[in-house]
């Protein structure tokens, strides 16, 4: 089976090899620990169980001397009163004693030396016992002299001593079992302890050692974050300042084509207009003369005559769109109006002006921007909005010029603003703040339309409209490249 290069060469991420051996360390040392803690909890167990068993033991032993005692006690007092009441703890002990001797075998189980006590008193208690029954019967044959000549015989307080006897050797023997039991016990108690303590502190180490491991990881992820944060942030500068850069550029083209156009329309004006005007008197002169004489010639002059008159017509557009002549001789306030009429005409739209006549106070950078967001407004309105009506409201404030202009068309898409083919909304934001302004566009009143509002200061930045930032060629740089001119909205029709 074959694997792709792509998935050959991808790597594969695991945890390193020292911090799993780590991990599989710590793991083994808990569960020997483990293990290790249920022994001991075995063995506590067990010397508990040892200790009661020795206890129970101790009492079984003293309640069966106990139980010969009475016996004997009873049968002494029944040969002072004659009274059988005197003889139940005699007639109850061989039942009562053989239940003793059981029980002790059952706890005598697992000690042979215990097991072999055991049936050596069971042999004495048994001999005291049928020794007590054949009292009994001498008594009741003979009477009281002859128990008085039985209990003067040596052998019968030694059958007792035996019997006390032997219960302290059984005593002593469990006793010392115990003992030696829990000696062992502790010992290895303390061998499990000191075991322990050697697995924990193991365990510790290797906790010290994944600490370290994870705290080495953890500088290094820092690093790394501090690393791609001071990275982002250089980006984020190179950014801000190309940005910056880009803007400026921008700023400065504009100012740059408005200065180009008009240098043209001058050029236009004066030159190529003294030029026509020349020709056309010189071929009205000629037309006259040959009226009567050549009226073919004539003819063609005439024809040559209106094609001027039409290139006249043209320079005149050409330098309409260049520079506004209304805007130079008669005012913003005229210039605006003038190009709001001949735009409802065009475009068949409801558009009003509503200018102040404080507008033609405005300085000639301040008009011209007002002027151009007024044109690439409208064009756009044209082109998208399908509306039906515009008003274009320019009033003066005390520290600037407010223009507002609204259409009741479908309205601007969200984040029109930041696409990168919006040049014209482009172009009109960097004209205001060209002059330190502000341009906003935004959904119209009640989301209908859309409402464009530039606001332009009276003093420009700089005091005579130059950008506040310096420009490539001031700061030492090499000048931009030239760039393919973008134009706002030209209205092409020929004027009436």
């Amino acid at each position: 089976m074959t694997t792709s290069p792509a998935r050959a060469d991808k790597p594969v991420r695991t945890l390193p090899l020292n911090k799993t051996l780590l991990c599989l360390a710590c793991v083994i040392l808990l569960i020997v620990n483990g293990v290790f803690l249920v022994r001991n909890l075995d063995d506590l167990r067990a010397a508990n169980t040892l200790q009661a068993q020795t206890a129970r033991v101790s009492d079984e032993l003293q309640y069966l001397n106990l139980l010969v005692t009475d016996a004997e006690s009873g049968l002494r007092g029944y040969f002072l009163s004659g009274s059988d009441v005197y003889l139940g703890p005699l007639h109850a002990a061989p039942q009562q004693i053989d239940n003793q001797l059981r029980a002790l075998g059952v706890l005598l189980a697992d000690s042979p030396s215990q097991a072999k006590n055991l049936n050596q008193l069971r042999a004495l208690v048994q001999k005291k016992l049928g020794l007590m029954h054949q009292a009994l019967e001498v008594y009741r044959q003979g009477g009281l002299v002859d128990i008085v000549a039985i209990a003067a015989a040596p052998d019968e307080r030694a059958d007792m001593d035996e019997i006390r006897l032997q219960v302290v050797i059984m005593t002593r023997e469990q006793n010392e079992l115990l003992a030696a039991r829990t000696a062992s016990f502790y010992e290895q108690y303390r061998h499990a302890a000191l075991l322990g303590v050697g697995i924990n502190a193991a365990a510790i180490i290797v906790l010290l050692l994944f600490y370290n491991l994870i705290r080495r990881a953890f500088r290094l992820r820092l690093q790394a974050e501090r690393a791609l944060q001071a990275s982002n942030e250089h980006l984020e500068q190179m950014v801000v300042e190309r940005t910056e850069q880009l803007s400026v550029l921008s700023r400065h083209l504009i100012k740059v084509s408005e200065e180009e156009k008009s240098r043209l329309a001058r050029e236009l004006h004066d030159e190529m207009g003294a030029n026509l005007t020349a020709i056309g008197m010189d071929l009205t002169t000629v037309g006259e003369q040959l009226r009567i004489t050549h009226p073919d010639l004539a003819a063609m002059l005439g024809r040559a005559r209106r094609t001027l008159v039409d290139t006249v017509q043209l320079k005149r557009r050409i330098i309409e769109n260049l520079r506004p002549s209304l805007l130079d001789n008669m005012g913003l306030s005229a210039a605006l109006q003038s190009y709001c009429a001949d735009y409802a005409r065009i475009t068949s739209l409801d558009c009003d002006a509503l200018v102040e006549r404080d507008a033609d106070a405005a300085g000639p950078m301040q008009a011209i921007a007002l002027f151009r967001i007024t044109q690439e407004a409208l064009n756009n309105i044209a082109k998208y909005a399908k509306a039906r009506s515009v008003i274009v409201n320019l009033t003066r404030e005390e520290d600037g010029w407010d223009l507002e202009i609204t259409d009741d068309g479908i309205g601007i898409p969200e984040g029109a603003m930041t696409k990168s083919k919006s040049h014209g909304l482009l172009g009109m934001r960097e004209r205001a703040l060209l002059l330190g302004g502000t341009l906003e566009v935004e959904r119209g009143v009640n989301g209908v339309g859309t409402c464009v509002r530039a606001w332009i200061p009276a003093q420009a930045p700089g005091g005579d409209g130059t950008p506040a930032s310096p420009l490539p060629s001031q700061r030492g740089e090499d000048p931009p490249p030239a760039l393919p001119e973008t134009d706002p909205l030209k209205l092409n029709a020929p004027h009436p």
